[in-house]
This record gives structure tokens, sequence and C-alpha cells, in this order.
């Protein structure tokens, strides 16, 4: 579900015109939905109603502050994997007893910097990070909660960028040596053992791998609930959006349709239904660490159409002020993004393929090929849907460009939450050697 539509022929986000905002605050711009946000929170919490649960986003997929005051509303944990996503959630008013901490590399000011903030657990990804946990608690004169990631080694396809289940990624501790950490863990004396967890992947559109990863580890996490009382069982995030329409050409387009039509191919009671029946007998408390479900549809990327451009071998380019700094996901995996004219077309407007491309001196810098299109005019705007998450949370420079601005729509009310960077602001903090000799 999302709250895009068009009106009147123009395309709208919740009650507001998307061609007005880009009007007043200019292209690239992105803009999210706060009836998106929320409705996908309270649907997957209620379909896990029959579970003590606590529902963790992932920071990384969007950490606009305005985002995470949202989801603090709704009483959401969150899911962090730096000192900085902890700073920006305490800021927006989330809870650190609410935070589980995570990824590979955490730093040793990083893990102070949490257990001063007390957060709930660090999802422990080696038995090297638990010795320096360990070491930094006992510096603090604390005890530092943790819960290890276990690997399930289930594949649960989609691009390899995306794939954290399996043994051979770099994500956590085989589960058959599982057991073994956990005690060496149990006597290290300023580690309070609270959870375990897994994460096998992102973007997963079917049910199958996160009932075998449960299944997998369900029967582990109870041990660990005999042998050392750990409170909850993490079974990750990775539940998959729609990014590309499932109608066939000669339908009606995807976006014509009310939102309630564009439904996952995995929906959050088919999610639930694969994975509660095996975790209800564990009496732990189960956590959840969504991300790109919860924002995905979220937010679009408006862009304006700067040139037309058809190659001496009859290729077409719909060059627009959007770049891969903007958005990398087609560059960086092959990620897909429907492209729609924020004008209606006409319903039997002429489609030819063409690609659209930025201006970034990159090849890659692209968000569609071969796409089949309807007219587009240069100056016209284009929404690159799909684009809350993972967009502006993985923007750049690249170029020397400027960032783009972020707005959240509610209702008919649309406010700035993230300002458009300036010239001055790329430079910001940098100094000439010249400069720099004379500071001295």
């Amino acid at each position: 579900m999302h709250s895009f539509h068009y009106y009147e022929g123009r395309l709208r986000g919740e009650g507001v015109d998307l061609a007005e905002l880009a009007a007043v605050h200019g292209t690239p711009l992105y803009v999210y939905s706060t009836q998106t946000i929320t409705d996908h929170y309270r649907r997957l919490d209620a379909a896990l109603a029959g579970l003590d649960h606590l529902i963790c986003y992932a920071v990384k997929a969007n950490s606009n502050l305005a985002v995470l005051d949202l989801l603090a509303r709704e009483r959401s944990g969150f899911d962090i994997v730096s000192a900085g996503e902890l700073f920006r959630v305490i800021h927006a008013g989330g809870k650190p007893e609410c935070c589980t901490f995570a990824g590979v590399g955490k730093t040793r000011d990083e893990i102070e910097y949490a257990l001063r903030q007390g957060i709930l657990s660090f999802n422990v990804e080696s038995e090297a990070e638990l010795e320096l946990i360990n070491t930094v608690a006992g510096e603090l004169n604390r005890r530092a909660p943790v819960a290890l990631r276990v690997n399930p080694d289930v594949d649960a396809g989609g691009h390899k960028y995306i794939s954290t289940g399996k043994s051979e990624n770099k994500f956590g501790v085989g589960l058959d040596r599982a057991r073994e950490v956990y005690a060496a863990a149990a006597k290290m004396p300023h580690i309070r053992l609270r959870g375990v967890q897994m994460h096998i992947g992102s973007q997963i559109t079917e049910a199958g791998p996160f009932a075998r990863a449960v299944a997998k580890v369900a029967p582990v996490a109870a041990e660990l609930k005999r042998d050392y009382g750990i409170e909850f069982f993490s079974v990750g995030g990775g539940l998959g959006i729609v990014y590309q329409s499932s109608l066939q050409s000669g339908q009606e387009a995807w976006w014509r349709q009310e939102p309630a039509e564009a439904a996952p191919s995995l929906t959050v009671e088919q999610y639930a239904d694969a994975i509660v029946p095996a975790l209800q007998p564990l009496g732990l408390r189960i956590l959840l660490e969504p991300g790109r479900f919860m924002v995905g549809n979220a937010g679009v990327l408006l862009s304006t159409v700067q040139y037309l451009k058809t190659s001496d071998h009859g290729k077409r380019f719909v060059i627009v002020d959007a770049g891969m700094n903007d958005l990398i996901r087609p560059a960086l995996y092959q990620g897909y993004h429907e492209v729609v004219p924020v004008r209606e077309p006409a319903p039997d407007a002429p489609r030819a393929a063409a690609d659209v491309v930025g201006p970034v001196c990159e090849s890659g810098d692209f968000f569609a090929q071969a796409r089949e299109l309807p007219p587009l005019r240069q100056g016209e705007l284009v929404a690159l849907m799909s684009a809350g998450a993972y967009g502006f949370t993985m923007a750049s420079n690249y170029n020397s460009r400027p960032l783009a601005a972020e707005v959240l729509v509610s209702g008919s009310d649309a406010r700035v939450v993230r300002e458009r960077q300036t010239l001055n602001d790329l430079i910001r903090g940098e100094r000439t050697a010249r400069d720099a000799e004379a500071a001295v």
C-alpha cells in the first residue's frame, strides 16, 4: 500500500500536489508519505498480535529525523548500525532501551557510547567483538547486554549484495558454533546474555526462507533460554516490497489504481503465518528489524527532465537532474524503480523505449534502461517511485552535487524535513593547504 496517486491529472502524495512541491522546493526532491509509514507499521504490528513482540525499525533504510519521530510516536524500537544512528534516534525521541545495535565493525568509541546510553542489546557478530565489548563494559563498570547473531545458512535469493544469511557472508557466527560461543560469553564477567539474533537478507518476497531460518534457529533459542535465561529472539528483517508492477501490458497502468491494490507478493499476514507457529511455543519476546517494508513505498524522488537525446543509432535518452548520487540503487545492484510522469499521461498515449539517465559523469548513472515510457517533454517532472528506502540515506556529494531536500506530507500538509544543501555547504569544514598553514 502507498499513498501516491493521480488526481485530476496530477500525481499527488496523499493530498499534496507533487508538481506544486517541486515548483516551491526545486528538484531533485524526496517526498515521503506519513500515512504510508504509519500504516505499514500498524499492519505489521497487528499481524504479530499473537506474540510478545517489539518492532525495531532498521534506521539505515531511511534515517531522516521526521521519519524516526513518526515511528517513535508509534512506540517502535530501532535497529541501529552506528553511533550516529543511535544519536539520531535519541534526538528524534526514540528510546535507547528499545535499540538493538547491529554491524560487524563496531568501534570502541561506539560500544562505549551505546553502553552509556543504555541500549537494549548489542547484536554481536564475532568472538573478537564479544571480547572487546566485555573489556569496554568492564572499564565502565557495567554489564553489556548482548545477543549473538547466528547465521542459519539459508539462501534467501535476491541480489548477492543484500544476502546476509549464508555461510559465506561476513555476518554472524555459524549456527553449529552458537552454543560454544554462548558458553564462552557466559563466563565473561561484564557480559549479560539477553537474546539470540538472525537476519538472512533483504527484499525477500517469499515466506519460505523466513520459515526455514526460524525452524533452524528456534530449537537453539529454546536451549539458550533454558541454559542462560535469554529473554528474546530477534528474527531480523528482510520483508520485501513491490518495486515493479505485476500488471501485464494492455492493462491499466499500476499508478492509476487505488493504493490498496498495489499489494506486495508477500503480505504481512502471510509472513506472520509462516513464522508465528514456530515462535509462540518458545515463550520469548520476538524482535523484528524491518526497514524497507516500512518506508520503501512511502517515498518518491521527483526529478526534472533536462534534455531528450537520440543517439546516432537511434537509442533514446531521457536526461534528468537527479543522479546516482541521489539514488544509487540502480547503479549499485540493478535496483528497479518505476518512472512515472507527474502529469498523468493519456490512457492511449504511445510508449517508446528509452534510458532514463542522470548528469553524473559515469556510465552507471542511470535509473532505467530500455524502459517503455509515455511521451516526455523537456522541463517535465517525473517521479522515481519506491524511493523511500536506501535513497537519500545512501546519497553522496559525488561530482560535488548538493544533497537534495526532503519533504514529509501528511494529508494536505507538507513540511520540509531536510533543507537542500547549498554550494557553501559543500565546502563547509574544508580548508585549502594555504588556509591550514595560516591557521597554525
